[in-house]
């Protein structure tokens, strides 16, 4: 009986039911896409394409266990490679048929007026694994000869016999080409490639007596893992990995290794987010629906049905709509997950090589998802109306109902402590962008205790906003004033989503916006250096430092590079989950080219196993000058370094200096990144540049950048790295955004019969729209007034974190387009419905 009941109404009451799916429908599909990049970060498959011929790779480690946490492993963020002398023992190894030793490094082909084709290079003797084979001449097997693949000799102009300039390795030099090779027919082509003689490939890797991995066939009939574990025996306490399948990809393409957690920490954040949200959308939206029906709820109730009965009718109804929802959602799910996965994908925030996969895994936490927010959802939006006496709900015309429950007081109470134990955990704990750790929980912490107790805050919003609003709307003012008063039940249910939405759209654009503020203004108040050296292929000849510092018109320079050290004895707490940030640099250069103010001993001391340490790191780690430290470097090296200077610095953004010639090694290029340049007193900025553009006509393989120019650049960077988060922030507002249209078009159908009742009683159609105007202006007043509320939470104790300010930085123009926003969809929802309630002639209406 009680399924035809809920069958039935589903047949006639479409337009509520219509918004509850839509709700349901988007909700899954977004949490499934959520799943579909989660599962792809777990698997963090990237298909082999250069390493494609070798059944097995021997590869150094780049996990690392800290002392006291040997639960969790943390990637390594440089690759060490393997000693040369591995490739023997590999080699010998029983049913292996081949075991070469790959030399990668960076190469680009320079072109006059084309500027550098990027590149890949390696050995030769590595090409009989590639996808490659030659099309015309013959192998390099002298120094100073290279095989192009067929790309780069087309946009090079480049033939066979001909000469090509490549950079590698900080330099750059003539090459024969001896050859052209080209794919395989069906093979992948993986980034541009070029290889070089054995010699020339050894002189050019970032260190002569290691190798990037050991590449290994197998012979035929050879067991797999007979010859795994042959070989982890042969290299028995070698901190090595063994890949197949395509876990061999990895060592191709290494960033998969990082970005395979980003996602899944993104993917984890923005999904519980989308339930959360999910659950106050259907909850107001089933709440509207069932108070529609009061009155029919009412009568059932007098005939007899308990309120148990009409419960699991109306969940029905919600599970019966989810259903639907659920089989909507399936195909739609991966569509949306890829589409994200490519548009993520494209603004590097997770490597283009990277396989999308989603299989059914990911639709069980979605579905499971989809229950959570139908049974709950339906359950606190149905309790009023079931819940309701008979005789009580017969009678009532527009009288305001009960809602404060001691439950229901309780849980909003508990959220909005919450809310305040959280952001006082982000203004007094966490420092620097940690401090966004606690952003999401706390926003939808402080806006849950703002739904569950929206009626008393509605009250206390709207008693201030009465008088102004009566004597500025006239009439229609002042009636609205008196609706939004006389039912703020109904009005905090129409705010909410109001509320909701500025609150997530305000806290977390203005939390981007912030957190890319402060790392700019982080990087540019350490930065002295008038203009900076770098290299098409990413890393300079250290050597060049002596002939910049003899240009005309230079102060000072000084190398630097940038990696990620942990640190192991004493253990700073206050490092992030990648390490603390350690920058290399020159001892005679430093102090000329970065704006670090030291407070004890001097960075010119910084030579060999020494560091200098942020004023708060060295004081949370108990050491001082002349004390030592042990860190893990971004290799997995460990190296004891001795402090010889303190500096202040910006808590939350540290940055530990050493010597640059001591880091270098152990980064994957194991060359300095970049050269930064000081202009001596009285020289032009231009001029330096000028000197420096010279400079570059010798050596093609360098790029000047002034000092405007960079802080652009590491803008950018900035901005890029936040992207992914605007964009699903920006989902997750437009599925808001259907919360406020869906509540306001489901409260203002609920009204015909008051309607009606105003016509009857003299009120023209003009006169009913400006009041439902007034009061669709004053509900969305409210909800950003609430909203902007919820947000502050997060926002000022992220100030306070990051910039000891109180208010976040960014463009006004968020808050405005949120708040224009609001009202547009506010005022659309109400004045559509309403337009085509007054359509129906008054009497028919009333009886309705």
């Amino acid at each position: 009986m009680i399924t035809k009941l809920a069958l039935r109404s589903l047949r006639h009451r479409m337009g509520g039911f219509t918004a509850t799916f839509l709700a349901l429908f988007l909700g899954a599909t977004i949490v499934m896409a959520c799943g579909g990049l989660m599962e792809t970060g777990i698997r963090d498959n990237a298909p082999p394409q250069r390493l494609a011929g070798a059944d097995l790779v021997v590869t150094g480690d780049r996990t690392y266990e800290r002392p006291g946490n040997k639960k969790k492993q943390l990637a390594l963020p440089e690759q060490a490679g393997l000693p040369a002398a591995l490739t023997d023992k590999v080699r010998a190894v029983p049913g292996v048929r081949t075991a070469v030793g790959e030399r990668t490094f960076d190469a680009a082909v320079l072109g006059a007026g084309r500027g550098a084709d990027q590149a890949v290079g390696h050995g030769w003797d590595s090409a009989a694994l590639t996808p490659y084979a030659l099309d015309t001449g013959a192998p390099p097997r002298r120094t100073g000869e290279v095989v192009l693949d067929a790309g780069l000799a087309r946009r090079a102009g480049v033939n066979v016999g001909d000469t090509v300039r490549i950079a590698a390795h900080g330099g750059s030099a003539a090459y024969r080409v001896s050859g052209i090779a080209r794919p395989a027919a069906g093979r992948d082509v993986p980034q541009p490639t070029l290889f070089l003689s054995a010699p020339d490939a050894q002189r050019h890797s970032p260190r002569a007596d290691t190798v990037a991995d050991i590449a290994v066939t197998t012979e035929p009939g050879a067991h797999p893992a007979a010859v795994r574990k042959g070989i982890a025996t042969a290299l028995d306490g070698q901190p090595v990995s063994l890949l197949t399948g395509d876990d061999r990809g990895s060592v191709e393409h290494p960033e998969v290794i990082t970005g395979g957690e980003d996602l899944v920490a993104l993917s984890g954040v923005f999904g519980g987010l989308a339930i959360s949200i999910a659950v106050f959308v259907v909850a107001g939206t089933v709440g509207l629906s069932a108070r529609q029906r009061r009155r029919e709820l009412a009568l059932l109730r007098a005939v007899g049905t308990t309120t148990g009965q009409l419960r699991r009718m109306l969940l029905g109804e919600t599970l019966m709509v989810a259903a639907l929802a659920a089989v909507a959602a399936w195909p739609a799910g991966p569509v949306l997950g890829r589409w994200l996965f490519e548009q993520l994908a494209g603004g590097g925030m997770v490597a283009d090589t990277t396989e999308f996969h989603q299989g059914w895994i990911p639709a069980m936490p979605a579905y499971g998802g989809l229950l959570l927010t139908s049974v709950v959802g339906g359950l606190l939006g149905t309790r009023p109306a079931v819940r309701a006496r008979p005789v009580e709900a017969l009678g009532e015309a527009a009288v305001q109902e009960r809602w404060c429950h001691p439950v229901r007081l309780a849980l909003g109470l508990l959220f909005l402590a919450g809310a305040t134990a959280l952001a006082l955990v982000g203004a007094l704990v966490l420092r620097g962008p940690s401090a966004a750790g606690t952003a999401g929980p706390t926003v939808m912490c402080c806006a849950t205790g703002f739904a569950l107790l929206g009626p008393w805050f509605t009250k206390v919003v709207t008693v201030p906003l009465h008088w102004p609003v009566r004597l500025l709307a006239g009439p229609a003012g002042r009636l609205a004033a008196l609706n939004c008063r006389a039912a703020t039940v109904r009005t905090a249910a129409v705010a909410t989503p109001v509320m909701l939405a500025t609150a997530i759209t305000t806290g977390m654009l203005y939390l981007q916006t912030s957190a890319a503020d402060a790392t700019e203004q982080a990087f540019t108040e350490n930065l002295r250096a008038d203009a900076v050296l770098t290299s098409v292929t990413g890393g300079v000849d250290p050597t060049l430092l002596d002939t910049v510092r003899r240009l005309p018109g230079v102060d000072g320079a000084s190398a630097s590079v940038t990696s990620a050290a942990w640190t192991e004895r004493p253990h700073y707490d206050g490092e992030a989950k990648r390490g603390l940030r350690i920058e290399g640099v020159s001892a005679d250069g430093a102090a000329r080219t970065l704006a670090v103010r030291t407070t004890a001993g001097s960075l010119a001391d910084l030579k060999g196993n020494t560091v200098a340490l942020p004023e708060h790191v060295a004081r949370r780690t108990h050491r001082g000058l002349g004390d030592t430290l042990r860190l893990r470097l971004g290799d997995g090296t460990p190296a004891d370094v001795r402090v010889v200077a303190l500096f202040q610095g910006r808590e939350g953004f540290e940055s530990a200096l050493t010597d640059v010639a001591t880091l270098a090694p152990h980064t994957t290029r194991g060359l300095p990144d970049r050269i930064l340049v000081r202009a001596a007193a009285g020289t032009d900025r231009q001029h330096l540049v000028s000197e420096l553009t010279t400079l570059t006509r010798r050596h093609p393989e360098l790029k000047v950048t002034d000092r405007d120019a960079l802080t652009a650049q590491h803008a950018e960077n900035t901005r890029t790295q936040t992207w992914a988060n605007y964009l699903i922030i920006g989902m997750l507002v437009a599925y808001t955004a259907l919360a406020v249209v869906n509540t306001t078009a489901v409260a203002v159908g609920n009204r015909r019969k008051d309607f009606a009742l105003q016509r009857l009683t003299g009120a023209t159609r003009g006169q009913v729209l400006r009041m439902m105007t007034v009061e669709a202006t004053f509900v969305t007043v409210v909800g950003l007034l609430l909203g902007t509320v919820a947000a502050a939470t997060t926002l000022v104790p992220f100030a306070l974190a990051v910039t000891d300010g109180w208010l976040p930085t960014g463009p006004p123009s968020v808050y405005l387009t949120t708040a224009g926003t609001a009202w547009a969809l506010t005022l659309a929802a109400t004045l559509i419905p309403t337009w085509a309630a007054l359509r129906a002639r008054p009497v028919e209406a009333a009886g309705v």
